[in-house]
Protein backbone atom coordinates (compact mmCIF):
# COMPACT_ATOMS: atom_id res chain seq x y z
CA UNK A 1 0.00 0.00 0.00
CA UNK A 2 0.93 3.45 -1.04
CA UNK A 3 2.50 5.52 2.38
CA UNK A 4 0.30 8.06 2.17
CA UNK A 5 -0.02 8.75 5.34
CA UNK A 6 3.64 9.05 6.72
CA UNK A 7 4.40 11.45 9.73
CA UNK A 8 0.30 11.09 10.43
CA UNK A 9 -1.04 10.41 13.94
CA UNK A 10 -4.14 8.56 14.17
CA UNK A 11 -7.00 6.99 16.60
CA UNK A 12 -9.07 4.31 16.24
CA UNK A 13 -11.04 3.33 19.09
CA UNK A 14 -12.52 -0.18 19.00
CA UNK A 15 -9.49 -0.65 17.18
CA UNK A 16 -9.03 -4.59 18.57
CA UNK A 17 -10.78 -6.42 16.33
CA UNK A 18 -13.37 -6.55 13.63
CA UNK A 19 -13.61 -3.40 11.19
CA UNK A 20 -11.90 -0.97 14.25
CA UNK A 21 -8.41 -3.46 13.45
CA UNK A 22 -8.78 -3.54 9.77
CA UNK A 23 -9.29 -0.10 9.32
CA UNK A 24 -6.18 0.19 12.09
CA UNK A 25 -4.02 -2.23 10.19
CA UNK A 26 -4.86 -0.16 6.99
CA UNK A 27 -3.78 2.98 8.79
CA UNK A 28 -0.70 1.57 9.76
CA UNK A 29 0.33 0.12 6.49
CA UNK A 30 -0.33 3.52 4.45
CA UNK A 31 2.26 4.99 7.31
CA UNK A 32 0.42 6.33 9.75
CA UNK A 33 1.56 6.13 13.35
CA UNK A 34 -1.59 4.48 15.20
CA UNK A 35 -2.74 4.38 19.01
CA UNK A 36 -6.05 1.75 19.23
CA UNK A 37 -8.59 1.24 22.40
CA UNK A 38 -10.46 -1.33 23.54
CA UNK A 39 -12.50 -2.61 26.39
CA UNK A 40 -9.97 -5.63 27.28
CA UNK A 41 -6.55 -5.35 28.82
CA UNK A 42 -5.63 -8.89 27.17
CA UNK A 43 -7.52 -8.45 23.93
CA UNK A 44 -6.17 -4.51 23.11
CA UNK A 45 -2.33 -5.59 23.77
CA UNK A 46 -3.38 -8.68 21.76
CA UNK A 47 -4.24 -6.50 18.90
CA UNK A 48 -1.35 -4.14 19.55
CA UNK A 49 1.28 -6.79 18.70
CA UNK A 50 -0.44 -8.16 16.12
CA UNK A 51 -0.55 -4.94 14.42
CA UNK A 52 2.95 -3.92 15.53
CA UNK A 53 4.29 -7.07 13.86
CA UNK A 54 2.28 -5.90 10.35
CA UNK A 55 3.71 -2.64 9.51
CA UNK A 56 6.60 -0.42 10.65
CA UNK A 57 4.72 2.29 12.26
CA UNK A 58 4.43 3.16 15.58
CA UNK A 59 1.56 1.08 17.38
CA UNK A 60 -0.06 1.64 20.52
CA UNK A 61 -3.01 0.98 22.44
CA UNK A 62 -4.88 1.10 25.78
CA UNK A 63 -7.74 -0.11 27.51
CA UNK A 64 -11.04 2.25 27.57
CA UNK A 65 -14.25 2.40 27.57
CA UNK A 66 -15.49 5.09 25.28
CA UNK A 67 -19.23 5.61 27.42
CA UNK A 68 -17.02 6.69 30.07
CA UNK A 69 -15.93 10.27 29.87
CA UNK A 70 -12.99 10.12 32.50
CA UNK A 71 -12.00 6.87 30.31
CA UNK A 72 -12.13 8.56 27.13
CA UNK A 73 -10.05 11.40 28.70
CA UNK A 74 -7.46 9.59 30.13
CA UNK A 75 -6.94 7.82 26.58
CA UNK A 76 -6.29 10.84 25.36
CA UNK A 77 -3.83 11.97 27.32
CA UNK A 78 -2.15 8.50 26.78
CA UNK A 79 -2.24 9.28 22.83
CA UNK A 80 -0.81 12.75 24.05
CA UNK A 81 2.37 11.09 25.77
CA UNK A 82 2.99 8.31 23.01
CA UNK A 83 2.08 10.08 19.50
CA UNK A 84 2.16 14.08 20.68
CA UNK A 85 -0.70 15.15 18.30
CA UNK A 86 -3.57 13.85 16.57
CA UNK A 87 -4.80 14.30 13.02
CA UNK A 88 -6.87 11.31 12.76
CA UNK A 89 -9.63 10.19 14.76
CA UNK A 90 -11.98 6.88 13.65
CA UNK A 91 -14.95 6.85 16.14
CA UNK A 92 -15.57 2.87 15.53
CA UNK A 93 -16.02 1.36 19.15
CA UNK A 94 -20.19 0.28 19.36
CA UNK A 95 -22.12 -1.94 20.77
CA UNK A 96 -25.61 -3.61 20.20
CA UNK A 97 -28.59 -4.28 21.93
CA UNK A 98 -31.90 -5.84 20.76
CA UNK A 99 -35.29 -6.08 21.88
CA UNK A 100 -38.76 -4.46 21.34
CA UNK A 101 -39.21 -1.16 23.11
CA UNK A 102 -41.18 -3.10 26.19
CA UNK A 103 -38.44 -5.59 26.38
CA UNK A 104 -35.64 -3.54 26.15
CA UNK A 105 -33.90 -2.36 29.56
CA UNK A 106 -33.28 0.71 31.10
CA UNK A 107 -29.67 -0.54 31.38
CA UNK A 108 -29.05 -1.55 27.71
CA UNK A 109 -30.79 1.56 26.52
CA UNK A 110 -27.74 3.33 28.13
CA UNK A 111 -25.27 0.91 27.31
CA UNK A 112 -25.97 1.61 23.41
CA UNK A 113 -26.48 5.20 23.39
CA UNK A 114 -23.67 5.75 25.71
CA UNK A 115 -21.31 4.09 24.07
CA UNK A 116 -22.45 4.28 20.44
CA UNK A 117 -23.14 8.06 20.69
CA UNK A 118 -21.95 9.85 23.34
CA UNK A 119 -18.79 7.99 23.08
CA UNK A 120 -18.61 9.88 19.63
CA UNK A 121 -19.09 13.29 21.34
CA UNK A 122 -16.62 12.62 23.88
CA UNK A 123 -13.77 11.39 21.78
CA UNK A 124 -14.27 14.34 18.91
CA UNK A 125 -15.20 16.59 21.49
CA UNK A 126 -11.29 15.62 22.46
CA UNK A 127 -10.14 15.52 19.05
CA UNK A 128 -10.70 18.85 18.16
CA UNK A 129 -8.67 20.93 20.43
CA UNK A 130 -6.06 18.78 19.52
CA UNK A 131 -6.68 19.31 15.53
CA UNK A 132 -6.58 22.77 16.08
CA UNK A 133 -2.59 22.34 17.36
CA UNK A 134 -2.08 20.99 14.00
CA UNK A 135 -3.88 23.41 11.89
CA UNK A 136 -6.70 20.42 10.93
CA UNK A 137 -7.68 16.95 11.21
CA UNK A 138 -10.22 14.43 9.97
CA UNK A 139 -13.46 12.55 12.24
CA UNK A 140 -14.60 9.75 10.28
CA UNK A 141 -17.53 7.77 12.48
CA UNK A 142 -18.80 4.55 11.92
CA UNK A 143 -22.63 4.87 12.02
CA UNK A 144 -24.64 1.81 9.82
CA UNK A 145 -27.72 1.83 7.31
CA UNK A 146 -29.76 0.98 10.68
CA UNK A 147 -29.25 4.92 11.13
CA UNK A 148 -31.58 5.41 8.25
CA UNK A 149 -33.62 2.66 8.47
CA UNK A 150 -35.29 1.32 11.54
CA UNK A 151 -35.78 -2.24 12.11
CA UNK A 152 -37.75 -4.25 14.57
CA UNK A 153 -36.18 -4.57 17.78
CA UNK A 154 -33.58 -2.09 17.10
CA UNK A 155 -34.87 1.10 18.70
CA UNK A 156 -31.69 1.62 21.04
CA UNK A 157 -29.25 1.17 18.41
CA UNK A 158 -31.42 2.71 15.25
CA UNK A 159 -31.64 5.60 17.56
CA UNK A 160 -27.52 5.56 18.31
CA UNK A 161 -27.05 5.47 14.58
CA UNK A 162 -29.44 8.45 13.49
CA UNK A 163 -28.09 10.32 16.17
CA UNK A 164 -24.49 9.44 14.74
CA UNK A 165 -25.51 10.59 11.76
CA UNK A 166 -26.89 13.82 12.45
CA UNK A 167 -23.79 14.36 14.76
CA UNK A 168 -21.65 14.06 12.23
CA UNK A 169 -23.13 16.20 9.67
CA UNK A 170 -23.10 19.23 12.74
CA UNK A 171 -19.61 19.00 13.89
CA UNK A 172 -18.75 19.17 10.08
CA UNK A 173 -20.94 22.43 9.78
CA UNK A 174 -19.55 24.03 12.95
CA UNK A 175 -15.58 22.88 12.06
CA UNK A 176 -15.09 23.02 8.24
CA UNK A 177 -13.62 26.56 8.63
CA UNK A 178 -11.04 24.89 11.03
CA UNK A 179 -9.65 22.84 8.69
CA UNK A 180 -11.66 20.06 10.20
CA UNK A 181 -13.39 17.29 7.60
CA UNK A 182 -15.78 14.78 8.72
CA UNK A 183 -17.77 11.86 7.17
CA UNK A 184 -19.42 8.53 8.08
CA UNK A 185 -19.61 5.90 7.36
CA UNK A 186 -23.47 3.85 7.13
CA UNK A 187 -22.47 -0.54 6.00
CA UNK A 188 -24.67 -2.80 6.17
CA UNK A 189 -24.14 -6.60 6.84
CA UNK A 190 -20.59 -7.21 7.30
CA UNK A 191 -18.88 -10.15 8.60
CA UNK A 192 -17.51 -9.81 11.94
CA UNK A 193 -18.11 -10.86 15.83
CA UNK A 194 -20.23 -7.34 16.41
CA UNK A 195 -23.06 -8.45 18.74
CA UNK A 196 -21.33 -11.24 20.66
CA UNK A 197 -22.02 -13.79 17.38
CA UNK A 198 -18.62 -15.08 15.33
CA UNK A 199 -17.62 -14.31 12.17
CA UNK A 200 -19.46 -16.19 9.50
CA UNK A 201 -17.13 -15.91 6.86
CA UNK A 202 -20.56 -15.77 4.74
CA UNK A 203 -19.40 -14.64 1.18
CA UNK A 204 -22.14 -12.51 0.33
CA UNK A 205 -21.00 -10.04 3.53
CA UNK A 206 -18.86 -7.15 3.67
CA UNK A 207 -15.54 -7.97 4.94
CA UNK A 208 -14.22 -5.90 7.36
CA UNK A 209 -11.09 -5.01 4.59
CA UNK A 210 -13.60 -3.59 2.43
CA UNK A 211 -14.79 -0.46 4.69
CA UNK A 212 -11.09 -0.27 5.74
CA UNK A 213 -10.50 0.07 1.47
CA UNK A 214 -13.32 3.22 1.81
CA UNK A 215 -11.50 4.65 4.93
CA UNK A 216 -8.27 4.73 3.08
CA UNK A 217 -10.27 6.28 0.18
CA UNK A 218 -11.59 9.33 2.17
CA UNK A 219 -8.54 10.12 3.69
CA UNK A 220 -6.78 9.71 0.15
CA UNK A 221 -8.84 12.51 -1.11
CA UNK A 222 -7.57 16.39 -1.59
CA UNK A 223 -8.83 18.89 1.37
CA UNK A 224 -10.50 20.22 -0.80
CA UNK A 225 -12.74 17.62 -1.43
CA UNK A 226 -15.13 16.53 1.44
CA UNK A 227 -17.69 13.25 1.07
CA UNK A 228 -19.76 13.79 3.64
CA UNK A 229 -21.98 10.00 3.74
CA UNK A 230 -20.80 6.51 2.19
CA UNK A 231 -23.66 3.61 2.27
CA UNK A 232 -21.81 0.63 1.62
CA UNK A 233 -24.23 -2.88 1.17
CA UNK A 234 -23.79 -6.13 -0.05
CA UNK A 235 -23.49 -6.46 -3.74
CA UNK A 236 -25.93 -9.53 -3.51
CA UNK A 237 -27.06 -10.05 -0.49
CA UNK A 238 -28.51 -13.43 0.37
CA UNK A 239 -32.04 -14.15 -0.40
Amino acid sequence: MEQFLNNKLAVVTGGTRGIGFAIAEALATAGASVAICGRGTESTQQAVTKLANRSRSKIVGATADVSKHEDVSRFFEFVDRELGALDILVNNAGVGRFASVAELSVEDWNLVINTNLSGVFYCSHEALSRFRKRGGGYVINMSSLAGRNAFAGGAAYNASKFGVNGFSEAIMLDHRYDNVRVSYVMPGSVDTEFGGGSATRAGWKIQPDDIAEIVMMLLKLPERTLVSRVEVRPSKPSK
